[in-house]
């Protein structure tokens, strides 16, 4: 049933539940529902209170505030780790990095930024990339400098737009 209501109802659940348990009912309901003893006894105070509900789940300004509002060095950081990772479709702006979650998670811990993956993966997404698993090929049939190619590539179309001259794409493939 935990999926349907919000998240004020759910508390208010716990609250009474932990209230028919009686001695200890708080601990108990809070290890069950795989919440925090704090979350459970909000709803036994929601229960006390018997306001009516006002269409808001949470006070306003209530929550944690976002990492990125925070650590307003956050998002630029990110953005340098993937600069010279970038990659996309010809026929779009380039959207995805080559770079995993978890190695930009690490680099950007070397900064000193403690940020988690999915904030990373929320970051990205914002930005405008799209997140992609790396595809591999069949042994034989890459270029042993590709990587440099594209850093090349790159490079270069980053020059162009800078300077505000158009870029064009043509993607080809040998067939032997």
């Amino acid at each position: 049933m935990t999926p349907y209501p919000d998240e004020r109802q759910r508390r208010i659940l716990y609250g009474a539940e932990a209230r028919q348990l009686g001695h200890g009912g708080v601990a108990a309901a809070a290890r069950v529902a795989g919440v925090s003893k704090g979350c459970v006894s909000c709803g036994l105070a929601e229960l006390d209170a018997s306001e009516e509900p006002h269409g808001r789940v949470r006070r306003p300004g209530a929550g944690r505030p976002a990492l990125a509002d925070r650590d307003p060095g956050l998002v630029p950081a990110l953005l340098e780790l993937v600069e010279d990772s970038t990659q996309g479709d010809p026929m779009k702006p380039l959207t995805w990095t080559t770079k995993s979650l978890r190695r930009l998670v690490d680099q950007l811990a070397a900064q000193g930024r403690q940020v988690g993956r999915d904030t990373v993966a929320a970051l990205l997404k914002a930005a405008g990339f799209s997140l992609r698993g790396n595809s591999r090929v069949p042994a034989g049939s890459q270029h042993p400098d590709l990587d440099s190619q594209f850093r090349h590539l790159n490079a270069t179309v980053a020059a162009f737009l800078k300077a505000g001259a158009p870029v064009i794409s043509v993607d080809t493939k040998l067939e032997i």
